[in-house]
């Protein structure tokens, strides 16, 4: 079956968006148009922009992008908020004769784009009882209750991530049923997708992380934070506990100095760089390619050729070997 959707998924700092960009700068080359949706939920976020790596307007080649900087500070991010609005954006691209390149990382918000299952109902009160909790006991501590609760749930979760925590706390006491029951067994796909995963030896990866962290201290991380506490930042329920922001805060305020925030920063950003291998490590639908590859544009384009039934796509492929 031909696909009507393209994900590049993967941990943090693997160059999906760079080769988004290459995928479908060749699908219009051949008279296809297609188009970039987010997925990466810090990226919604105006102002947000050193420490995600967002790429500027003038780097994204003239290529329409959606969902990017669609988010006030204050404005809290969920999976369950995303799912209908970033379905509907995929719809209309599609329904334009354009392809959805669908690109980030944000493990929860893609397999709510891609995957056929609906979040569980919400309970306003219990929700409020667990954050006045959080507040007080902190994310450890209820991710230990998790864990007796749902052993899976709390493998998956990181203890820090105070949200998702609460969340699955939230879900296991509505439902009765462990976090992961909320999922599916199998992966079904709401629209027939090819997705292609990016990574490499994990020392790169860690080398090319902690390169990274030093290059937004150096691009001036601090001051943007700056910038966007007027705007609401340390009130946020999400941005405020954004891997970077909450370290670059923390300087702000004292608490560390620039040595150790962009330490903790890169350590945080390399075990989440593992969770997100791990998570999508169980999609069997994911190709993976490795970001060193010198062939890595080849072996993509024949991927997305072979998905959309697009020879010239291939006849590109081949020629790039043939280079």
């Amino acid at each position: 079956m031909r696909s009507k959707v393209i994900a590049i998924v993967g941990p943090t700092g693997t160059g999906k968006s760079a080769l988004a960009l290459d995928v479908a700068e060749q699908l219009i080359a051949n008279g296809q148009p297609a188009e970039i949706v987010n997925a990466d939920a810090m990226q919604f976020y105006k102002g947000m922009n050193i420490g995600t790596a967002k790429m500027a307007l003038q780097e994204r080649r003239g290529i329409t992008h959606h969902l990017f900087d669609w988010l006030e500070i204050t404005q809290e991010s969920t999976a369950a908020n995303y799912q209908p609005i970033a379905r509907e954006k995929v719809t209309q691209i599609i329904e334009r004769g354009a392809v959805p390149i669908v690109v980030g990382g944000s493990m929860l918000y893609l397999a709510s784009l891609l995957n056929t299952f609906e979040f569980p109902g919400r309970d306003i009160e219990l929700r409020a009882q667990l954050e006045s909790r959080l507040s007080l006991v902190g994310s450890v501590a209820l991710h230990a209750e998790l864990a007796v609760l749902d052993s899976v749930a709390a493998s998956r979760i990181d203890p820090l991530n105070g949200r998702r925590v609460v969340r699955a706390l939230e879900i296991v006491q509505v439902t009765g049923k462990p976090f992961a029951a909320s999922l599916p067994d199998k992966t079904e796909s709401w629209l027939p997708v090819l997705e292609i995963g990016l990574n490499s030896e994990r020392p790169h990866l860690v080398e090319r992380l902690y390169s990274r962290v030093e290059r937004m201290w150096q691009q001036g991380l601090l001051a943007e934070v700056e910038s966007l506490l007027p705007l609401g930042l340390r009130q946020s329920k999400t941005a405020s506990q954004a891997i970077g922001y909450a370290q670059a805060l923390a300087q702000l305020d004292g608490e560390i100095d620039e040595a150790d925030a962009i330490e903790l920063t890169s350590r945080l950003t390399a075990r989440y760089a593992r969770r997100q291998k791990s998570w999508f490590r169980r999609d069997e639908r994911i190709h993976w390619l490795d970001y060193q590859d010198q062939d890595l544009n080849r072996k993509a384009f024949e991927l997305v050729g072979l998905a959309m039934q697009d020879h010239s796509l291939i006849e590109t492929a081949q020629q790039l070997l043939g280079e």
